[in-house]
């Protein structure tokens, strides 16, 4: 393989390894959009002209759908005064306030429901799977905005933080029963994007044929790539600093603190079935 060939340095940068320790990869420039992308958190103030806007709707929209039913919405926020009561819940942070513009990607089942009850049938899928349909269609979906963004130059960043005031952002959207915000996403043209976040190895995240647990030292060498500085360590309060802290110190104390613990009632509530 090419001493210069940029598939390979990219994967090696994905998984923070030198190059030379990269197997065999496809030499094919297509794939770099895709292995060198990063967030951004950091944008101008310039508007997203509508026109590319429509364009990236479309885009979104042509991603693949569970039996083409398309239980999602897109809700883009335009409204100035809206978009200032959603920067003004107590847990989105400035960057994103910042950002020009803010699409909510809703899990959309009531339109089907309504659908059916227009043509006179019973629906009969108020289920978890239905659910969990919904809420795929939904990711695929923000997944393919935000590829087709970056791909013409525009930078992104999820935010399921949107989930932490269910609600507050459903009764601003005024969504109906059997939706909900699945994850908010802003957009606009970076000032810069941030360094490119290793990921784990092929080895713990890839499973051939049949699922297996992840070796310990394939865990602890890419611990080793994902360092933090204690003033960014999580839980101090309960857990204190600790050195080394990496990626599984962060990921155990993040998943020992449970989080959005209303969930489940609020899906209750917007009559979801959990059959």
């Amino acid at each position: 393989m090419a001493e210069t060939d940029p598939t390979r340095a990219a994967i090696a940068a994905r998984y923070a390894q030198p190059r030379d320790s990269v197997g065999p990869a496809a030499e094919d420039a297509r794939l770099l959009p895709f292995l060198t992308r990063s967030v951004c958190r950091d944008f101008k103030p310039d508007p997203v002209p509508e026109p590319l806007l429509a364009s990236l709707l479309a885009c979104a929209q042509s991603a693949p759908s569970k039996s083409d039913l398309q239980q999602y919405s897109i809700i883009v926020i335009d409204d100035p005064e809206l978009r200032g009561k959603i920067n003004a819940l107590d847990s989105i942070q400035s960057w994103a306030e910042a950002a020009p513009l803010m699409l909510i990607f809703v899990a959309d089942s009531h339109r089907g429901r309504k659908i059916c009850e227009d043509r006179g049938y019973d629906y009969a899928m108020a289920t978890v799977d239905t659910l969990v349909n919904a809420t795929g269609d939904a990711a695929i979906a923000l997944s393919t905005f935000l590829l087709a963004a970056e791909r013409v130059g525009l930078g992104c960043c999820p935010l399921s933080v949107i989930r932490n005031h269910l609600d507050a952002v459903s009764g601003l959207l005024e969504l109906p029963d059997h939706a909900f915000p699945f994850a908010g996403l802003v957009v606009g043209y970076p000032n810069r994007f941030f360094p490119t976040s290793p990921r784990l190895p092929q080895s713990v995240a890839v499973h051939r044929n049949r699922y297996r647990e992840p070796a310990a030292e394939d865990l602890a060498a890419y611990d080793a790539t994902r360092p933090k500085a204690p003033e960014k360590q999580m839980h101090t309060d309960r857990y204190g600093t600790v050195e080394p802290y990496g990626w599984c110190e962060n990921t155990a104390r993040r998943l020992s603190v449970r989080e959005r613990g209303d969930f489940k009632d609020f899906l209750i509530r917007k009559k979801f079935g959990f059959d």
